[in-house]
């Protein structure tokens, strides 16, 4: 009986020691995917920063923008009636 018991350790040991590398490489490729979506997140809120200041500065243009436009058509308008 003794020798079963010993085979059995053994068998135990190999399959926890497997067990525990396969775990440590799991949480080491979860820990890089994490890291990866982190940057990803940031960059993509660097991204809509960015949109946002751009969406008001054309907000903030476009009053003036829109009165020039109508100048031009003005002027355009009555350069043809010439």
């Amino acid at each position: 009986m003794h020798e079963a018991e010993s085979i059995l350790v053994i068998i135990v040991s190999t399959a926890l020691t497997l067990f525990l590398l396969l775990a440590i490489i799991v949480l080491v490729l979860i820990a890089r995917v994490l890291f990866t979506i982190k940057r990803i997140v940031e960059h993509a809120d660097r991204v809509i920063e960015t949109a946002g200041e751009a969406a008001d500065m054309l907000k903030n243009v476009s009053g003036p923008l829109a009165l020039f436009k109508l100048l031009r058509n003005i002027i355009r308008t009555f350069e043809k009636t010439r």
